[in-house]
């Protein structure tokens, strides 16, 4: 018997159930993960600390009117971030730092359940996943949302906009997209790496959408609070100091951080494996390490950053179908290679960025659970078995020199890989299930 209930259609949202063990599950995790942002803020003696007292902060500066960046671009910033985000701050900043916090944390639990909610529906696999395999992404990259949790930083919140704004295309809600799209990258500025595939695949009315909204998130909407002169002053402050800036030293208010081991974005991979740099500059009590297997200088480094960006992109064109040729389940593939890509082009990729693997995961572990080809199922399992085994390389019991070199990088590659792969090799069809290379569905009487 078939349930009429819209939401066990493949490919449909659902809501939380107070009845599935595995959701309570999930909001147990999300009380617990509450409580390691809120314990010591309430019992604790210094507070919580990592970047809630920064958004507090942020906050703060803009309901008393005081300014978000140091006057002179070469002083360290604290805030970095555009001044969109801190405008958001502010209101939940004026109930004090508690109710703060509890904001933040509850919006992570929501983005989290969203993010797992989305990715499952766009899969293009046609097939209502099981409770476990709905649940199993969200197990392996439990460590990465504790991250978000724990510093609170956005980038779980990114990925839940970055997603619906695709979800929203998909449902021919372009405009929505492309605010989405916009939003995101108002707050945190790498997400903007998605407008030239939007360019490439035409889709018109999501870039001007984009586009449009992008303006009216950094200049109209702060405005009205910080005044249009003062916020438009602000904007090319930070922009000097964040993107302008550029030098063999660093980038982006961050110099110890950008090259050291901390970072594995493509940028800093390749310049700690062609130049000398000392991965452990972070933290100054450590002796100095250098990785490169050769030696080049600053501007030859970027000529092969270059290089290297090119090549990524080039094949990504290469194995993206026509438009004739494109289907959910190809989609779906595609957009996961782009998470991936936009996740390692970022100029800072700290462990948490890889979050961002959430979706591609998603994608590859549909594909190993329904794809009809028995040898497909197995390799695409021993693929996600391989990049998880590099992920676990982060974990504080293995020496930092495996991070300099790129464990996440490589994970990252290993699932673009095996996405491509999928895209180039689609199931021959016979049959309208063939065509989707999913395993026949049980009967039911």
């Amino acid at each position: 018997m078939t349930s009429s209930n819209s939401s066990d259609k493949p490919g449909a949202l659902r809501t939380l159930s107070l009845r599935a063990p595995l959701d309570l599950l999930f909001l147990l995790c999300c009380v617990i993960l509450t409580a390691d942002v809120l314990g010591p803020e309430i019992f604790g003696h210094n507070g919580k600390t990592k970047d809630y007292a920064l958004w507090y902060w942020a906050g703060q500066q803009v309901l008393h009117g005081g300014p978000l960046y140091p006057s002179d671009v070469n002083h360290q910033f604290e805030f970095i971030y555009p001044p969109l985000p801190a405008i958001l701050l502010a209101i939940p900043s004026w109930f004090g730092k508690i109710p703060l916090y509890a904001m933040l944390s509850v919006l992570n639990a929501v983005v989290w359940w969203s993010t797992g909610n989305l990715s499952n529906a766009m899969t293009g696999s046609d097939r209502k996943p099981g409770p476990w395999l709905e649940a199993l992404p969200v197990i392996v990259t439990v460590t990465f949302v504790f991250d978000m949790f724990d510093l609170g930083q956005p980038n779980l919140v990114l990925l839940a906009m970055m997603l619906y704004g695709f979800w929203s295309l998909q449902h021919q809600r372009s405009w929505l997209g492309g605010f989405m799209f916009a939003l995101a990258t108002a707050i945190k500025v790498y997400p903007i790496a998605v407008l030239p595939y939007l360019i490439w695949r035409r889709q018109w009315a999501a870039v001007v959408s984009m586009v449009a909204f992008i303006g009216i998130l950094l200049y109209v909407v702060p405005a009205p609070i910080r005044g249009f002169e003062r916020n438009a002053a602000e904007l090319k402050t930070w922009y000097q100091g964040m993107v302008g800036s550029s030098s063999e030293k660093g980038f982006g208010q961050r110099d110890e951080q950008n090259w050291s081991w901390v970072n594995q974005s493509i940028i800093a991979v390749t310049h700690r494996l062609v130049r000398p740099i000392n991965y452990n500059q972070e933290d100054p009590g450590k002796p100095p390490r250098t990785m490169n297997i050769i030696d080049v200088d600053y501007k030859t480094a970027n000529w092969i950053v270059l290089a290297v960006s090119a090549l990524l992109g080039l094949g990504f064109l290469a194995v993206m179908p026509p438009q004739r040729r494109r289907t959910p389940r190809s989609d779906a593939e595609e957009l996961g290679i782009l998470f991936c890509l936009m996740t390692v082009a970022s100029p800072l990729a700290r462990q948490y960025y890889f979050m961002w693997l959430f979706f591609p995961i998603t994608v590859l572990m549909h594909r190993a659970a329904f794809d009809a080809r028995a040898n497909v199922r197995l390799g695409t399992w021993l693929a996600l078995g391989l990049a998880g085994i590099l992920m676990v390389l982060s974990l504080q019991l293995f020496p930092n020199v495996i991070q300099a070199w790129g464990n996440n990088l490589m994970a990252t590659a290993v699932l673009g890989v095996a996405l491509a792969w999928h895209i180039r090799h689609p199931p021959v069809a016979a049959g309208s299930e063939a065509a989707t290379g999913l395993k026949p569905k049980p009967s039911s009487t």
